[in-house]
This record gives structure tokens, C-alpha cells and sequence, in this order.
């Protein structure tokens, strides 16, 4: 039985190898994922040290034999409170509702970690082998049927809401778990527990999170993100050109020189810069060399800053603001005439985040448009990246935020009070060290 755990630990041990050394998002879920591949690790460690104390009773002094067998099933009922942590994590990036369980499942944690380490431990002895027992045995089956429990509850409350391939990894998973439990619940001497976390730990690894898949992934991302700050608007420079022509038959050659100044600035500036990080004050100068531009084609468009002065050093995906200002202009302001205002406004919303918003007078949504964007922002992560069609620009700053800021950040729409709507980005608060 012990060749069994060490072969277990040695599996976990080559994908926890293979995933350390891969590439991959720095967010809440791989976090957990982390710490649970470690805990895993130290939890077969104490698995295949109870294996073979439990079997040496006569040779392994009591007390160190007890310690060690509380430590083992303590350390599972860890692993299996992270197993809920992780699917609770990625329920909520899948639906974008909160985890209202994670109390209920802390505390359960706590009471099952100080019942397995008071509770009485005894031990029985067989022909085909040793097994722990007593009251204290009741932590781990409790646990397992507590966080399966919750588990499977939020399976399948949010059923159709998680990508198929999530649910199925977190189905299987939870399948497995339930029937190695129950098979070491009718055989005490099998000691196979190890062997349904393991399995567990590998279908979410395999499924959920394989460096390749998160690799390519990332690549994808990446190059939707290079499409989109190549990209410019042919219209934009055709009718921005032809602005300049009529105004140089109508003044004089000063004001052309002017706007040729700004146009050559806005070109200059979104291709001189190829990291994928910039200071905020390094965008607003991109901007407002667009908006001079676009203020002076549409007279009757007015841009309005509101750059909290303390900000300027903050980083900021490089080349957002561009297209959410035209999406604005565009599907706002178009329909009327582009009269009305744009306000451009970045505050701290705390110390570790920053808010930058871009409010206008517009049209506002037409009928089920909002809950169609809401949905794409929502579920970016399915959606292939867009090279063509009205939300290009929309779909790709979202994908770019999550990618380089991580999932918690991102972009949402709210409509105003008075007319129009608002984009609102929701970035960490970082300073550019350079």
C-alpha cells in the first residue's frame, strides 16, 4: 500500500513541477490552485507516513503514531476545503455572482480541524492490515460530505451559466471523490483517500489548468491585444484629412499646421510606445491629441478632464482610452449630430485601485443593446477575439485588462441619469518604476 502513495505524491509532485514553471495569470484561482497543489503534496507525505506507522503499532511510539494520524486527516480536511475554494473562485468568474458560502465553509474548517485534534483516536487491528478509528474518524467522512455538499449545490445552481468543459472537470471531479470515499468507507484497509484527492487534483490540472491550454490562451490574447493597438480607423485619418483641407481653404495656414501637428502626434503617439504598460499620463497624451482632433472636425463636441494630478504615474494597459472614446462618439454622440460633452475623469477608489471613466451626453443604449454588451464583457473569456464588427474595440480592451491586470479588473458599462452612458475601468493602482 505504500508504493501506492509514494507513486501518488510523485505524480503530484511532476505537476506541480509542470505548472510552477509555466506561464500563467497571477489571479485569485491559481493562487488557490498553488497552495492546493502543495497541501496535496504534504497531505500524501502524511498519508504514506500513517500507512506505514498504522501498520507498525508494536515499533512506532504511540503519541508520535497519534500526532501523525490528527496531521494527516487534518491536512485533508484542507485539501477539501480548498477543492470548494477553487470551484467557488471559478463559479464566480463564470457568473460574476459572489460566494455567499464561504463563511459556512470556514467555519466548518475550523470545527473539523479542532474536532479531528480532540476527538478520542483508537486503532484497529486485521488480518489484512491496521486502520485509525474512533470518534475522531467522523472529521473526514463529515468533511467529505460537507464541502462535496457545497460543491455539487453550486454546480448546480449555476449549471448553465459555467462553460461546459469547467463543469464537467468540477462533475467528474466531485463523481470520483464521492466513490473513492464511499469504497473507503466499506473497506477500512484500503486507505485509498489518497488516491480520490490525487484524482481530483489531476482532472482540474488537466482540464482546468494545463500550461498548454493557459499557454495558448495567453498567445491568443496577446495577439488580439497587438491587432488592436495596430489597428486604426481608416475613416478616422480619410475624414480627419479631409477637415484639414477644408480648413486650410478657410484660414490660414496656421491653424492647418496645427491640426497637422496634433494628427501627427496621435500617430506618433500609439505607435512609439510597444510595452504593453503605460503611465496614465502617457495615455491621456494620446488622447487628448485624439480628441483635439476629433473637437475641432465636430465643433459642437466638447471634452472635459477630471485626472486625479496624484495618478499621472499609475500604469495603465497601454492604448484602452482610444477605443472606448470612440465607441462612445460612434454609438453615442453620432446620433446627435456629435453635439454634447465627453468627460474623461481617473480617481483612487482605494489604495490598491484606481477607477478611470469616460461619461457622455450620447443617445445612451437603444433597446437590449446593454444587456447584450453586459453579457459579452461578462463572458469574454469565450468569446474569440473580434477583428471586425461594432464592439471590437469593447471585447479586446476587456480581454487586455483581464490579461495584464488580472480577472477582478475589467470594464463595465452604466447608463446616466440624464442621457448618455458612462464606461467605467476598474484598474489596480500601480506606479510605473521607471
Amino acid at each position: 500500500m505504500l508504493r501506492m502513495e509514494i507513486a501518488l505524491f510523485l505524480v503530484i509532485a511532476f505537476v506541480a513541477y509542470m505548472y510552477f514553471s509555466a506561464e500563467k495569470e497571477r489571479n485569485a484561482l491559481h493562487r488557490t490552485f498553488s497552495v492546493l497543489l502543495v497541501t496535496v503534496l504534504i497531505h500524501l507525505v502524511l498519508d504514506g507516513s500513517t500507512v506505514y506507522t498504522v501498520n507498525h503499532l508494536d515499533t512506532v511510539p504511540g503519541l508520535f503514531n497519534d500526532i501523525l494520524h490528527r496531521l494527516f486527516l487534518g491536512s485533508m480536511v484542507v485539501v477539501l476545503f480548498l477543492f470548494y475554494q477553487y470551484i467557488a473562485i471559478l463559479v464566480q468568474e463564470e457568473t460574476g455572482k459572489g460566494r455567499q458560502l464561504d463563511w459556512p465553509a470556514r467555519i466548518f474548517l475550523i470545527v473539523a480541524v479542532l474536532g479531528n485534534f480532540l476527538l478520542p483516536i483508537s486503532y484497529t487491528v486485521t488480518t489484512e492490515g491496521n486502520y485509525s478509528s474512533g470518534p475522531y474518524m467522523y472529521v473526514p467522512y463529515a468533511a467529505v460530505a460537507f464541502y462535496l455538499l457545497l460543491c455539487s449545490g453550486l454546480l448546480t445552481l449555476n449549471w448553465r451559466q459555467i462553460d461546459q468543459k469547467k463543469r464537467s472537470a468540477i462533475g467528474i471531479a466531485l463523481v470520483i471523490e464521492f466513490v473513492v470515499c464511499v469504497l473507503q468507507g466499506l473497506n477500512h484497509t484500503w486507505l485509498i483517500s489518497g488516491m480520490g484527492i490525487t484524482l481530483m487534483t489531476l482532472s482540474f490540472y488537466l482540464t482546468l489548468e494545463n500550461p498548454e491550454v493557459l499557454r495558448a490562451e495567453l498567445v491568443e490574447q496577446k495577439m488580439s491585444m497587438l491587432y488592436l493597438k495596430s489597428q486604426v480607423n481608416p475613416h478616422f485619418l480619410y475624414n480627419t484629412l479631409d477637415t484639414i483641407r477644408i480648413q486650410a481653404q478657410l484660414n490660414g495656414d496656421k491653424q492647418v499646421a496645427d491640426l497637422l501637428m496634433r494628427l501627427v502626434d496621435f500617430f506618433r503617439l500609439s505607435v512609439k510606445v510597444d510595452r504593453p504598460m503605460v503611465t496614465l499620463d502617457d495615455e491621456m497624451e494620446l488622447l487628448e491629441a485624439y480628441m483635439e482632433l476629433m473637437c475641432c472636425r465636430y465643433p459642437e463636441l466638447n471634452c472635459a478632464y477630471d485626472i486625479d494630478p496624484d495618478l499621472g504615474g499609475a500604469e495603465v494597459p497601454n492604448f484602452i482610452l482610444q477605443p472606448i472614446v470612440e465607441n462612445s462618439l460612434l454609438h453615442g454622440l453620432k446620433n446627435k449630430g456629435y453635439r454634447g460633452d465627453v468627460t474623461i475623469s481617473a480617481q483612487k477608489v482605494s489604495n490598491e485601485r484606481m477607477e478611470i471613466s469616460v461619461r457622455d451626453t450620447g443617445s445612451g443604449f437603444v433597446e437590449g443593446k446593454k444587456a447584450a454588451i453586459d453579457a459579452m464583457l461578462q463572458s469574454y473569456a469565450k468569446q474569440p477575439p473580434k477583428l471586425t464588427g461594432n464592439s471590437i474595440g469593447v471585447l479586446n480592451v476587456q480581454k487586455r485588462i483581464k490579461l495584464l491586470c488580472g480577472r477582478e479588473y475589467g470594464l463595465n458599462y452604466t447608463e446616466n441619469i440624464d442621457g448618455g452612458v458612462t464606461a467605467h475601468i476598474l484598474l489596480p493602482l500601480k506606479e510605473d518604476m521607471k
